[in-house]
């Protein structure tokens, strides 16, 4: 009886979610983002009412700007009559836990916007510019009818690319003086994004930022045609150039292939907001319509389990073997059994519980 209680919550709280209630998506949200109990009930029964939402990460350099762009792309998308969802994470001090979560102060001309819904978010230590609940908050957004779902990121570096694995469309934003050719061809962020942003092009150095990703295509899409791989910025979305249909498509069909295009934005004063949003607007109907991107959104939902199920493995072993994890780091702080061994140890022991 107990576990129905909750569950028969989740589903009356999901169903006021569904109906686009605020306050009710305002608590999904908190919930979620806590893990109360009862919140994997309440995803459950949201679940059935996502994959509406079209979800736009933005990310890129500290300083790039990701904020005030983030708040144009909400002023576009609302003046096109969509409604808009906004999750802006903000890092958390490693020694406190807490963060600012500052980032929506520039968007605050949007507060009395019955069309949009701007929630705050703390990494709280996780790596990879999102927050360990980013992408089930996303979902409750979705399921809450909004058109358009804006993840802004943390403030990231080369490797963290967690936002590739969340959003359908993301845009990398970058700025003038923030590197040179070198840190361009650089595999990483740069190398995943869907669509450029060059902010702040009012900034000498913005035609050289833009060369320099230009160079940094054309060298990547002469390394994936000649060695036929499946990610890479031509084949954005994972079709092999060998396995690509030999008629040819009709003449207003998006590409098979997809390369990022560069669009560049002065966000302070609402410059160039128009031609990146409309950048977005065809690599969401490049993904909606093509192979290479039906494939792009099933690979990410396999990635999406494979994730769950490796969380929730951890989580069961910790549990379990809480003092033997306790007797074994023990032992080999006291260098009488390596970290190795421990560990297969510890897997074993586990798998004669299971």
């Amino acid at each position: 009886m107990s576990t129905d209680v909750p569950r028969a919550q989740a589903g009356a709280l999901a169903a006021r979610v569904v109906a686009g209630d605020t306050r009710s998506v305002a608590r999904a949200l908190r919930d979620v983002d806590d893990r109360v109990p009862g919140y994997l009930d309440l995803l459950k029964e949201l679940f059935v009412s996502t994959g509406k939402a079209w979800v736009v990460g933005v990310t890129g350099n500290p300083g790039a700007g990701k904020s005030t762009l983030t708040d144009r792309l909400i002023q576009a998308l609302r003046a096109a009559g969509k409604k808009v969802g906004v999750l802006c994470v903000d890092p958390s001090s490693p020694y406190t836990g807490g963060a600012i979560l500052g980032d929506r102060i520039r968007m605050t001309r949007h507060a009395n916007d019955g069309g949009v819904f701007i929630r705050s978010v703390a990494t709280r230590g996780h790596l990879g510019g999102l927050s360990r609940s980013a992408r089930d908050m996303v979902r409750v957004l979705d399921a809450a009818g909004f058109d358009v779902v804006l993840v802004e990121t943390v403030g990231v570096g080369q490797d963290e690319l967690e936002i590739t694995r969340t959003a359908h469309s993301t845009l990398v934003v970058m700025a003038p003086g923030l590197g040179d050719e070198v840190q361009a061809i650089k595999a990483g962020l740069l190398e995943t994004a869907d669509v450029f942003a060059v902010n702040k092009a009012d900034r000498d150095g913005a035609d050289a930022t833009v060369r320099d990703l230009e160079l940094m295509i054309a060298l990547g899409t002469e390394a994936i045609v000649a060695a036929g791989k499946r990610r890479g910025h031509v084949v954005h979305g994972g079709v092999k150039v060998d396995a690509l249909p030999d008629a040819p498509a009709p003449a207003d069909a998006p590409p098979e292939l997809w390369t990022p295009p560069i669009r560049k934005c002065v966000a302070t004063r609402g410059e160039g907001i128009a031609e990146l949003l409309s950048a977005l607007e065809a690599h969401h109907a490049w993904v909606s319509t093509t192979e290479a991107g039906r494939e792009r959104r099933r690979a990410r939902l396999v990635e999406e389990v494979r994730e769950g199920l490796r969380e929730t493995l951890i989580d069961a072993a910790t549990s379990a073997l809480a003092r033997e994890l306790d007797e074994a780091a023990a032992a080999v702080d006291a260098r009488t059994l390596d970290p190795y061994t421990a560990t297969e140890r510890l897997l074993a022991r586990f798998k004669a519980t299971t």
